[in-house]
């Protein structure tokens, strides 16, 4: 056991955990989301839909909609649970308010698991039907309550904090001298204490570097770095490598830029999206219908993150793809420029070929 207190608010304190719940929970926070409605086979965003202002622009009257967004996906990372209260108004949803998770008892029924929410506040317990909280949980063995990954992996954190209170110390106060001063005879006090200030007043800080002139026969012996400090550096490494298959982020979102290159960056932005954020993103939506989406709008209102900024390539590369696609009649010049935020123009909505369609305008 290594001895350090590990919480959802002392694991904070480690950068690699900080750095792998802010890319995953600033992500979701930062992603647009929007709520459509099917028409056929086509699609429409639905701005009138009571859901819509609240995952869009703001969750109540004193927090934005991708500040909620991010605090309860936050709360989840670090608590297992991100609760959000429901507050409805003739049936319908009008706010939507964080409640803190170490204030939330969920209870299951024995047979079904079907949760209920039990919330302590200055009024004492109330008992919360399960329609009116939004439930983000972190992967767990019910599949219900969520596990908190800081507890359930409290030493690979432990390991980390560890390492960087050693750093912290080795290197705070120059923590290991970087040589001795040697001398064949025993020193007094007074002597070892004069010769030890003037080598410092003569080579520490800005004096560094300069010519050494010793005393009663003295030698310097510059000390080195053992085999286990050399390693240091490398263990650290492992550290934030176990946080990130805690949290199951790509190193190089903690700025672990060891393996990483220009060439595969949006590659690695890509595996972001697969296998990080897209659970996320499924929990999200599935709350959003089950709690938000009335039972007889299901079939026709959903909600959806825009994942597109993720994926973005560089200018060149989009300009190919888009030019395949146009040619291809996936989409017309008018979504392109919706994609790239332009303003359409006229004719742009024909699903037409530029290469091979005789009178098309190609450059739009």
């Amino acid at each position: 056991m290594s001895g350090v207190t590990v919480s959802p608010s002392t694991a904070m304190r480690a950068t690699p955990v900080r750095a792998a719940v802010g890319a995953i929970s600033e992500a979701i926070g930062g992603l647009p989301v929007h709520v459509y409605q099917r028409n056929g086979d086509a699609r429409e965003r639905a701005p009138d839909h009571p859901a819509y202002s609240l995952l869009h622009d703001q969750a109540n009257d004193w927090t934005p909609a991708s500040m909620f967004r991010e605090q309860v996906t936050r709360d989840a990372l670090l608590w297992g649970n991100g609760y959000g209260f429901i507050n409805r108004q003739d049936g319908q949803p009008r706010e939507l308010i964080r409640i803190r998770p170490d204030a939330v008892t969920v209870e299951l029924d024995t047979l079904t698991s079907e949760p209920r929410y039990r919330i302590a506040d200055g009024a004492g317990n109330r008992l919360l039907d399960r329609r009116d909280i939004l439930h983000i949980a972190a992967p767990s063995i019910d599949g219900v309550k969520g596990a908190s990954p800081v507890l359930e992996c409290r030493e690979a954190i432990a390991l980390a904090i560890t390492m960087e209170r050693h750093a912290a110390r080795l290197f705070g106060r120059g923590g290991r001298p970087s040589g001795l001063l040697k001398f064949p005879q025993r020193l007094g006090a007074e002597t070892a204490k004069r010769i030890k200030a003037s080598w410092q007043a003569a080579h520490a800080g800005e004096n560094s570097g300069g010519t050494a002139v010793l005393e009663e026969g003295g030698e310097f012996q510059a000390l080195t770095l053992t085999s286990t400090d050399a390693q240091f550096q490398q263990l650290w490494q492992h550290s934030i490598l176990e946080i990130c298959r805690v949290f199951r982020v790509p190193p190089h979102m903690v700025f672990e830029l060891g393996r990483a290159t220009w060439g595969n960056a949006a590659e690695m932005g890509a595996t972001f999206l697969r296998f990080t954020l897209d659970r996320w993103i499924k929990a999200w939506q599935g709350e959003v219908r089950l709690k938000l989406i009335a039972p007889e709008d299901r079939a026709t209102f959903y909600a959806e993150f825009l994942t597109d900024d993720l994926l973005r390539s560089d200018l060149a590369a989009r300009a190919t793809a888009y030019s395949q696609l146009i040619a291809a009649r996936v989409l017309n010049p008018n979504e392109v420029r919706a994609m790239e935020n332009r303003a359409p123009y006229e004719g742009g909505d024909q699903f037409i070929n530029p290469n091979t369609t005789p009178g098309s305008n190609a450059n739009g």
